[in-house]
């Protein structure tokens, strides 16, 4: 049976360290636990677990931490969670499965990370991440913010998921003064970081920054496909914050150079109709949407709403605005389909019925 050294890096999660290791405790063979910087009892509750706690000293560097904990590991492969991850019962049961069965020469594998959920508790927002790693090929993160392994060798895609359950807010700021940082000792930014880093000012509404940003990262043609999607959909929203609709519509018709275009950004184009109110253009891209297929092994991020719901939900909208009370109702049955009981098309529901009393009692 292959075997699994579990490494972690870790600060101040007091709150929920407990539950992610008792959720794979029993599907791992070993727990190295890094600690950088903890002044609560993240040390003392790690230590219940495992006598392998290490103090590492923070250096403004995600990879850096990673890369000590994968050193101290001595199993067959190396596996990496957040404190604020679970593994359920049923994901648990498959990675114990895969131990069993996996070919020893397997070098990376990827697993479903979950990082969204709506209010049953299905996923929302998934994709896939390097989750088990041999540990004799000494792969080695890089990023000093949104550490990555570029997979290489022979890769198996597992149906094995990790669930991210975040119990408290973040530093907001931690990953942009990163950047900022590395950028102010003259660092040049990979591809990736620069996308990554126009994210993060995004989030802090410097809609004009990364705008540019962004723009400079599609124009050099070094970014990884699914990126570049990602990056069109944000310029887009930049560029509307900043009051250029026209330009918003322009990064969206940028994605279109990648391909057929993703549900994500079908619904997006539907929008920028619906906004002005051509809801039969609005339609054609929403239709255009459901017609897509979510395509979780080409690594980006998969919002599974844009599949289904956001679109049917969209298009009653719009074909109640139509007069086209049939058909909205249809569409409303439809997106419950995706999200059973969902409030929303409850209510929907109950005012086209009201509608259809009304109507009637007007016949008479």
């Amino acid at each position: 049976m292959n075997t699994i050294s579990l490494c972690m890096i870790v600060k101040n999660e007091e709150e929920v360290l407990a539950r992610c290791l008792d959720s794979v405790k029993e599907a791992v063979d070993e727990i190295i636990i890094v600690d950088t910087g903890s002044s609560d009892r993240t040390v003392e509750i790690a230590r219940r677990y495992t006598p392998n706690v290490f103090s590492f000293p923070w250096q403004d560097d995600f990879s850096a931490a990673r890369n000590f904990s994968f050193s101290k590991a001595h199993m067959d492969y190396c596996m990496w969670l957040d404190a604020d991850d679970i593994i359920e019962q049923e994901d648990r049961e498959r990675l114990l499965h895969l131990k069993c069965e996996m070919q020893p020469d397997t070098d990376v594998v990827m697993m479903l990370y979950h990082t969204a959920f709506d209010k049953q508790g299905s996923p929302v927002f998934s994709y896939y991440r390097e989750r088990l790693l041999r540990r004799e090929k000494n792969f080695c993160w890089q990023g000093a913010v949104h550490e990555s392994i570029a997979p290489s060798g022979k890769i198996i895609y597992s149906d094995a998921a990790v669930c991210h359950h975040k119990e408290k807010a973040g530093d907001s700021d931690r990953n942009l003064h990163i950047y900022e940082s590395l950028l102010a000792r003259g660092q040049t930014l990979s591809p990736r970081d620069r996308f990554y880093y126009a994210r993060e000012l995004y989030y802090h509404r410097r809609f004009e920054e990364a705008g540019r940003v962004l723009t400079q990262f599609l124009d050099s043609g070094e970014g990884w496909k699914e990126n570049c999607l990602e990056a069109c959909r944000v310029l887009s929203w930049c560029r509307k914050a900043c009051g250029d609709a026209e330009g918003a519509f322009s990064a969206l018709l940028r994605g279109l150079r990648y391909g057929a275009p993703r549900a994500e950004l079908c619904c997006e184009l539907g929008g920028w109709f619906f906004e002005r109110e051509k809801y039969r253009d609005a339609i054609f891209w929403y239709e255009a949407a459901v017609r897509q297929k979510p395509d979780l092994q080409a690594g980006g991020f998969v919002q599974m709403d844009a599949y289904g719901y956001v679109p049917y939900l969209q298009m009653n909208v719009c074909w109640y605005r139509l007069g086209e009370i049939e058909k909205a109702c249809a569409c409303n049955e439809a997106a419950e389909i995706f999200r059973p009981g969902d409030e929303i098309c409850r209510n929907n529901r109950i005012f086209y019925r009201n509608l259809d009393v009304q109507a009637g009692k007007g016949q008479k």
